[in-house]
């Protein structure tokens, strides 16, 4: 029971930390303003962490956590299926690289980030009915391998220095 408390302690300390990075990032925004549906992903960093440190289950309970809470304190319905679509694209691809020992955290993060929008693009497409929205993946593949590189070393510096131990 005591194992199962420090977990479930663990857990939620985790999901506060990644809906206070997303509130930081919406706080940022205005003073980075940037082209529509480019951000940094910071939430992010505990989700890779998450990933490498405690597996899947634990990575994928927080990312849809998050994505709830956020919606509910800053978001809409729409927010919320455009969050969903690319985290599930997004969480997947990671989940799958990160079984290959050849990829790097940085590796594993830029792809989720890149998988991230191209399941929120897809999710665009279908809602507005139009597949002229697939152009702005240039745009986007290229601010995701940016936003997953500084992502993936946040992430890999968080595993190295944090014990075992603790998590």
């Amino acid at each position: 029971m005591k194992n199962r408390s420090k977990t479930v302690a663990f857990l939620g300390v985790c999901t506060a930390l990644a809906l206070i990075l997303a509130y930081l990032e919406i706080l940022l925004q205005p003073l980075f303003p940037t082209l529509p549906g480019i951000k940094m992903g910071l939430p992010n960093i505990v989700i890779v962490f998450l990933l490498y440190r405690r597996g899947i289950g634990a990575a994928v309970g927080v990312s849809f956590l998050r994505i709830l809470l956020v919606t509910m304190l800053f978001g809409n319905a729409m927010a919320f299926f455009f969050s969903v679509a690319g985290a599930f694209l997004s969480l997947l691809l990671m989940i799958i690289l990160r079984r290959m020992s050849f990829l790097s955290t940085v590796g594993v993060s830029v792809a989720g980030a890149v998988a991230h929008n191209i399941g929120q693009i897809l999710t665009a497409m279908l809602v507005l009915e139009t597949v002229e929205l697939g152009y702005y993946l240039v745009i986007l593949t290229v601010s995701g391998t940016v936003a997953g590189i500084v992502i993936g070393l946040a992430g890999a510096m968080l595993i190295k220095k944090i014990p075992q131990k603790i998590v």
